[in-house]
């Protein structure tokens, strides 16, 4: 719509006013969501919130302050966008968050919304959690880094480990370079492009954390156009979701310490890598809104199920 004929500049005044009209837009255009938010009325108050540079988590302080034209203009083209573009919120403001922690974020890499995140801010973490003393952990490493946000959130966890992060994509190395340097954590973050476990060499490490791409070729083919948005090989993992997964699972024992662990997000495919890998124990580690969606291994149970090396035969 023209702005001057824009009648909304005059109606709505206030971050309610635009929040309803935000909530009413996308519910109406049948918007998807997953992105850091997963309803219409969330996803409302993040742009609203952020948009105006205000605190995500606190809309009612401010939710009759009178707002400048400025401020209105923005909050108008901002829903516009959203409704007309298909792209996540995230990208439209640059910002995302994990646990109240923000990262800068655009479309060369994933919106970040691990369940990693939320185990690194929890359940990982403490007496009764998988690493019941964080300071044990003097190294970590991030696979599939994407823009750094599990590699510099593991790093605010574990004070005392130096992190590597690993990641394929030039263009998401650049997000990840910048939020590293956003949170100060350029002498304990360390960054490298390449496949995996390449960059790394024979490098062992205390933990390794991996959101990798775990989606299957059909169900890509098949996103709405808010998940087509991200770089597709963000997604992607070939015909059962378990190209990458077993290429990080079947070298992991490799690069874990005597007493490491791998924690790797799977999605949905629980029952296909139990399949794939009867011999394996696998711990699940449920969220709060995640069941079956993250295993935890440990390099002895790795170690323990592989097949012993056959000794050559003496001539």
């Amino acid at each position: 719509m023209d702005e001057l004929n824009d009648e909304r500049l005059a109606l709505f005044t206030t971050p309610r006013d635009w929040f309803r009209h935000a909530v009413s837009r996308f519910t109406q255009a049948k918007l998807v969501f997953g992105h850091g938010c997963d309803n219409a009325v969330d996803e409302a108050a993040f742009i609203v919130l952020e948009a105006l540079h205000l605190p995500i988590d606190a809309f009612d302080p401010f939710a009759d302050a009178r707002l400048t034209l400025e401020e209105r203009r923005r909050l108008a083209a901002l829903i516009d966008a959203r409704v007309a573009a298909r792209k996540p919120a995230a990208y439209l403001l640059g910002r995302a968050y994990i646990q109240g922690v923000p990262f800068f974020v655009d479309e060369n890499t994933i919106v970040p919304r691990s369940y990693l995140g939320e185990l690194l801010a929890g359940a990982l973490i403490g007496e009764g959690g998988l690493i019941e003393n964080p300071s044990a952990i003097r190294s970590a490493l991030d696979l599939c880094a994407g823009g750094g946000s599990l590699a510099i959130l593991a790093a605010r966890a574990f004070e005392g480990a130096e992190v590597d992060a690993v990641e394929l994509s030039a263009g998401a190395l650049a997000v990840a370079r910048r939020n590293v340097v956003e949170h100060g954590l350029e002498d304990r973050v360390h960054l490298f492009q390449g496949d995996l476990y390449a960059p790394v060499s024979s490098r062992r490490y205390d933990l390794i954390l991996t959101n990798p791409p775990y989606v299957t070729t059909a169900a890509v083919d098949a996103f709405p156009p808010e998940y087509a948005a991200e770089p597709r090989m963000a997604h992607e993992a070939g015909v059962d979701g378990l190209s990458v997964v077993r290429r990080i699972l079947d070298a992991a024992g490799d690069h874990l310490t005597a007493g490491g662990w791998l924690v790797c997000e799977v999605g949905h495919a629980r029952m296909a890598l139990e399949a794939a890998y009867p011999a394996l124990a696998f711990m699940w580690l449920d969220t709060a809104t995640s069941e079956g969606e993250v295993f935890a291994i440990s390099s002895r149970d790795l170690t323990s199920a592989r097949p012993a090396k056959k000794r050559p035969r003496k001539s």
